[in-house]
């Protein structure tokens, strides 16, 4: 049987009906290497069982050996995208990684406020493993009093927590000063990553959410293959969120997702190869521990179970 419509019909609405796996959205720039960006966050997504949606925020001409070029999208087609993906996918979780301007975290703070996200992750990229800015100056500023205050987890590593913060880190107690200011302008969990750290035993992440600090652990790995390690981490995250994981336990999943990304090189590119995403379920991932820190004053303590 065919059907027309003729200029005053409208098709009929689509019965919607309850979604069978979750979903989350990225927005986020694009890797054409593959090995970061809404590449590693789509794959990333696909292996823990969430549905990936994507907003793009900048096109990137980028290796292993570096980022080449830069062509950011304008910020009303990034509101566009999410607005198409929201309004239709409705994604459990968002995750936002290269921003690139303030021009589009002003456009991504806006929507965050409009859709009132609760679960929305924050990987505050500012600089490519081979040393490309891919955070504007001025963009810092809105990053802080615009996007942050509406977010549920931010996930710096120390070069960033320093970039954020204005102060130096060199030891714990500096990752946990950086992680109370942080928490201070509105976040209501800060994962400060312990890759940049130095300590060639193990890697640690550290978890803060304004009462306890929780440490994550696990034995150093040593690979020259960690480009998007920070895109792949805040995407497990936010899978994680999104199948319903209370924050300790996306962390940690996070935490061994990563972990078997680099334990199990793909040897692809002559510098910074990518991770393997395929790691995570295709190896155990004993090794991975997680224990709640010494508090300070004020602060709470205990072990999680």
């Amino acid at each position: 049987m065919n059907i027309s419509l003729n200029k005053h019909q409208h098709p009929p609405e689509p019965s919607r009906q309850a979604p069978l796996v979750p979903a989350a959205a990225t927005i986020a720039g694009s890797d054409s290497g593959g090995g970061a960006g809404i590449q590693a966050d789509l794959k990333t997504f696909q292996e823990l069982g969430v549905f990936g949606a994507s907003a793009l925020t900048a096109v990137t001409a980028q290796n292993t050996l570096g980022v080449h070029g830069v062509h950011p999208i304008p910020p009303s087609m990034v509101t566009a995208q999410i607005d198409a993906v929201a309004e239709d996918i409705g994604p459990a979780a968002w995750k936002t990684g290269m921003l690139f301007s303030a021009e589009i975290i002003e456009a991504v703070a806006d929507r965050a406020s409009f859709y009132k996200w609760s679960r929305l992750v924050v990987d505050p990229v500012m600089i490519a493993k081979g040393g490309a800015s891919l955070l504007q100056e001025d963009a810092v500023q809105a990053l802080r009093s615009l996007l942050l205050p509406l977010t549920q987890v931010v996930t710096p590593n120390i070069p960033e927590a320093e970039a954020l913060t204005g102060m130096r880190i060199a030891a714990m107690a500096d990752r946990k000063e950086a992680a109370r200011r942080i928490h201070a302008w509105g976040v209501k969990y800060v994962v400060l990553k312990g890759g940049h750290g130095g300590n060639r035993a193990q890697s640690l992440d550290l978890l803060y959410d304004g009462r306890v600090f929780t440490e994550f652990a696990a034995p150093w790995i040593e690979t020259r293959h960690t480009h998007g390690t920070g895109c792949t981490f805040a995407a497990a995250l936010t899978a994680g969120l999104a199948s319903g994981f209370p924050m300790d336990e996306a962390v940690l999943l996070a935490k061994r997702f990563i972990q078997a990304a680099l334990a199990n090189p793909l040897n692809l590119g002559a510098g910074h190869g990518p991770t393997n995403h395929w790691g995570y379920n295709r190896q155990g991932t004993a090794g991975v521990f997680f224990q709640t820190a010494p508090a300070a004053a004020g602060e709470g303590e205990g072990w999680l179970r």
